[in-house]
């Protein structure tokens, strides 16, 4: 099976790099499905979403990415986050508490929040 490059990066720190063969997120323009051979396009990440990574061994990684940029190239994809949370990195109960307590409505702090909260349960794999 066909593979590409993928680098996950953070502000902080490089979360992950390897072979994938796939990559999905959803850009301020639509959800997006990567292979290798995609063409070439770079696409601000949407707030609230995660990013998943098909590996080569057939494991998916799941991340909740909080801004940032995906850049697809002939040789490969970079996730070039402000923040990154690995999904088994994230409390589910806390996520959840924060989406509760948050209203979009009340300003952009407010949105970002909500934002982070619902990136971080879809990582997790919880439905919201």
């Amino acid at each position: 099976m066909a593979t590409m490059h993928v680098e996950l990066v953070s502000i902080e720190e490089a979360l992950w790099s390897g072979e994938a063969t796939a990559v999905y997120a959803r850009t301020v323009v639509g959800q997006l499905g990567i292979l290798p051979g995609h063409t070439p396009l770079l696409g601000a990440l949407a707030p609230g979403f995660a990013v998943r990574i098909d590996q080569e061994d057939g494991q998916s990684l799941s991340v909740a990415v909080h801004g940032g940029f995906l850049s697809v190239r002939k040789d490969g994809v970079s996730v070039l986050a402000e923040q990154a949370e690995m999904a088994d990195d994230i409390d589910v109960s806390r996520a959840r508490e924060a989406l509760d307590r948050t209203n979009p409505d009340d300003g952009p702090d407010e949105k970002a929040a909500h934002d982070r909260a619902l990136a971080r349960l879809r990582a997790a794999g919880e439905s919201v």
